[in-house]
């Protein structure tokens, strides 16, 4: 016989689920670990300083970018009010608050480390009444780009990144609602990444298992900084241009192919990064050397030996991140890598490397652009200052 379940006893029951789950919240974000009495203070980024955070500091394990197009007949007026309003909450949302308008300020209350990193295109200089970098303009069409709308081009960006995705999540909605009906989304893309890497001794690796990163400059660095930020005018001192390239992976294809035929196109060991040619993963590759066969050991076109630059000013500061979204069909996968680069001048850092692999890159066989944007990230601000305050003043 089936016992009855009394009415205070099915209370108390969902009560102490209730308990229980809330005790799996996100992690490294101030929540009661089990057996613990003790709270941890919240776990936060600085957002106020003379450069924006979510550049040079350790990539958190989720992120997200938001372009946004401003309303037809935007003008300076409205950036500013804009930017107003950005200025205002990204500040009590990576300090753990609420919006002004925040209608669940608890799910700010976890801050996870939240950063958000504003840029402006061409659009919002047009609207502000100021010249843009020139540099800040799309990239060249490339012969393996097979772009799409839905994720190329915008006014504006936020890049939004975090270690809880409930966070980020509730930070993207607030701001991309706070902008209306000054801005509004014009596309979205999210990506995770491994954690605690790429600022030590390891580095990230992409869904193809490479390791992605190797010999990444490290801004902090008074050798590496002048590579990622501008010290040029006033308003462009501690900017950084961001450049966004979403780029499909074939995941099918590369699934067939066996690991000497994928070490070969990356011309790189799958199991530590090193080159072919031997040593470690940051050891130099010997371009010279050749096989039994007389061929390179490290193939012509193998994807490192493409990107190499050609002179120091090739280089920039790469912040990847996978994704891994729902395939239109049920036989493929809809995986691949949103690239994120960021550099003090496109044109003469990243448009020369870009190039060559889009001539010759073994790894064209399996990776395809279908996005792709470029930005000016604006200087940080201080306390009671606005971002993008010597631009607009």
């Amino acid at each position: 016989m089936t016992a009855r379940i009394g009415r205070r006893r099915l209370v108390a029951s969902i009560g102490a689920v209730a308990g229980a789950s809330a005790l799996g919240g996100c992690a490294g974000s101030g929540e009661v670990s089990p057996g613990s009495a003790a709270t941890s203070a919240p776990t936060t980024r600085p957002f106020h300083g003379r450069r924006q955070s979510g550049v040079d500091d350790v990539p958190q394990a989720f992120a997200a970018w938001v372009a946004l197009d401003l309303a037809p007949g935007s003008d300076r007026d409205t950036v500013r009010r804009l930017m107003s309003v950005w200025t205002d909450d990204i500040a009590r949302l990576t300090a753990g608050r609420g919006t002004r308008t925040d209608l669940e300020p608890e799910l700010a209350q976890r801050p996870s480390e939240l950063t958000v990193t504003v840029g402006w295109g061409p659009g919002a200089f047009t609207a502000a009444g100021v010249a843009a970098p020139d540099w800040l303009r799309p990239l060249p069409p490339f012969a393996i780009d097979r772009l799409e709308d839905r994720w190329s081009g915008g006014d504006l960006v936020l890049q939004v990144a975090g270690e809880c995705p409930v966070t980020l999540s509730h930070a993207v909605r607030r701001l991309v609602t706070g902008a209306a009906p000054m801005a509004t989304q014009r596309w979205v893309q999210r990506g995770f990444r491994e954690t605690g890497v790429d600022h030590g001794g390891q580095r990230m690796r992409n869904l193809f298992g490479q390791v992605d990163g190797t010999v990444n400059p490290d801004p902090r660095l008074a050798d590496d900084e002048a590579i990622v930020w501008d010290d040029g005018s006033v308003w462009r001192r501690d900017a950084t241009a961001m450049i966004v390239r979403r780029i499909a992976m074939d995941l099918d294809g590369w699934d067939r192919a066996d690991r000497r035929s994928r070490e070969h196109a990356v011309g790189r060991r799958l199991a530590d990064g090193a080159p072919l040619t031997g040593g470690s993963e940051l050891s130099p590759p010997d371009l010279e050397a050749r096989g039994p066969d007389g061929f390179p050991v490290i193939d012509t076109f193998a994807h490192m030996r493409r990107a190499m630059p050609a002179n120091p000013l090739e280089r920039f500061l790469r912040r990847p991140y996978s994704y891994d979204d729902p395939p239109e069909s049920v036989r493929t996968s809809d995986a691949g890598l949103v690239f994120v680069a960021f550099c003090a001048d496109p044109i003469r850092q990243f448009l020369p490397v870009q190039e060559r692999l889009a001539q010759a890159d073994l790894m064209n066989l399996w990776t395809t652009p279908v996005g792709s944007a470029v930005f000016a990230v604006l200087p940080g601000c201080a306390a009671g200052e606005l971002l993008g305050g010597d631009l607009l003043s």
